[in-house]
């Protein structure tokens, strides 16, 4: 399944600055104004996307399965920070990704972070499916 061109060594980034919506303070009662954790997470997943998104075929979704994070560093508001992703690995339908994250000043972010290629049509008739039970 999957591409022939979907081969080790993609590389896609991803960019964004810290807003307000992005910040810890939006969890809970925590008033502080730094990166969250989610928000991180979803750079790293943006960048593997990236990474790959011109060779995954129309007929395929490509949906994040796993993520091993080390939240290294907080990154204050209106910082920007950029995420990195290289697929390391294809096996059959799952691909796994290096991810770092750098902020302005140091490294923020590292781990790995596996997606898998599934069929769109038979992913969409599974979600349609749940709803109506």
């Amino acid at each position: 399944m999957g591409s022939n061109k979907m081969l080790p060594g993609l590389v896609g980034k991803s960019e964004m600055i810290v807003r307000e919506e992005d910040v810890v303070s939006n969890l809970g009662d925590m008033a502080v104004d730094v990166l969250s954790t989610p928000r991180l997470i979803q750079l790293l997943e943006e960048a593997a996307i990236e990474a790959i998104h011109e060779f995954v075929p129309s007929d395929l979704l490509s949906l994040g399965t796993q993520v091993k994070m080390r939240h290294l560093s907080a990154t204050p508001l209106g910082m920007k920070v950029t995420a990195h992703a290289l697929l390391k690995e294809v096996d059959k339908n799952r691909l796994l990704f290096i991810v770092n994250a750098y902020d302005e000043k140091e490294k923020v972010a590292e781990g790995e972070h596996e997606r898998i290629l599934v069929s769109r049509e038979r992913f969409l008739q599974k979600v349609e499916g749940k709803k109506v039970r």
